[in-house]
């Protein structure tokens, strides 16, 4: 099945506060992934599922996001002078992923407030959202498949990853009913971070979500909830109340993912990475045996 949605909302605002002070002055999406920087790798699986039309937004001194997808020419002839073609792809590559576009989100008021800054861009057509930090394997199948289900039941769908209870207040959590699709859902609910030992399941939203564009009136009408920003999580849970553009389903996903927005995750997501490339895998593996070894 092919779908018609061409354009995806990345969020990139934040102030990327757990990695001070590396992020004082770098945003904490271009925090390299061994050799990229984690914005790339969500730019090229969207690309991967036809989303080619990229709206990133953004906050101040974020420039840095809108340099790597632009061309540096003096860069690239400085690479090819050097005959150094194989990073002079990389770098070309780049920029020329997609179609990419920005737009400030002003102040800070959550994530449902950065996607509703991109209702002028979006317009009247269902489109992705792609959370920066969150990494998803390009072995493993998602996104693709959540542009499939939107396509069939004309509704909003969004992510989720089973998690421990002990986790469960770290996420926006679903309540579901199975369908008669393997790993596909239809959510009766939800609430964003539960207080510990609330929580109506342990199935959390990840971030990966294809929208109907219903979304942004619900947003506009939306007031702040937790944290005192206007969440995505409530603007969805009006949608299934109401019910609104057919409701919402979820796609239970079972593969790889890192959270490059913890710390830890970020530095096991490089090591994952890292050892499994033919290029630094051989000579990192044996390392990590002995190094543990010595632990």
């Amino acid at each position: 099945m092919t779908s018609p949605i061409t354009k995806v909302v990345i969020p990139a605002a934040g102030l990327g506060t757990r990695f001070l002070p590396a992020t004082k002055a770098m945003p904490k999406e271009m925090l390299p992934v061994v050799d990229k920087p984690a914005i790339q790798y969500v730019v090229e699986e969207a690309v991967a599922a036809g989303l080619v039309d990229v709206l990133v937004v953004i906050g101040r001194n974020k420039n840095a996001l809108a340099n790597h997808f632009d061309r540096n020419t003096e860069l690239e002839s400085n690479l090819e002078a050097k005959g150094d073609n194989h990073r002079l792809k990389m770098v070309d590559d780049a920029s020329k992923l997609a179609d990419v576009h920005f737009v400030r989100q002003g102040d800070p008021k959550g994530l449902g407030h950065a996607v509703l800054r991109a209702k002028m861009h979006v317009g009247n057509q269902p489109f992705a959202v792609m959370l920066g930090d969150d990494l998803i394997d390009a072995r493993d199948v998602l996104l693709s498949r959540m542009l499939d289900i939107q396509n069939d039941k004309q509704a909003s769908v969004i992510a989720l990853m089973e998690v421990e209870p002990s986790q469960a207040h770290l996420y926006g959590i679903a309540s579901i009913e199975d369908t008669d699709e393997e790993d596909v859902v239809r959510i009766t609910g939800l609430v964003e971070k539960p207080d510990p030992g609330t929580q109506p399941s342990n199935y959390a939203i990840i971030g990966r979500y294809v929208l109907c564009p219903e979304v942004f009136d619900v947003l506009e009408e939306t007031e702040p909830g937790k944290g005192g920003e206007i969440q995505l999580t409530d603007a969805l849970q009006t949608m299934i109340a109401g019910p609104i553009a057919g409701g919402v389903y979820g796609v239970v996903f079972r593969g790889r993912r890192y959270d490059t927005g913890d710390r830890l995750d970020y530095i096991k997501a490089i090591i994952r990475l890292a050892s499994e490339r033919e290029d630094l895998g051989p000579d990192l593996r044996p390392w990590i045996k002995e190094f543990a070894a010595d632990l």
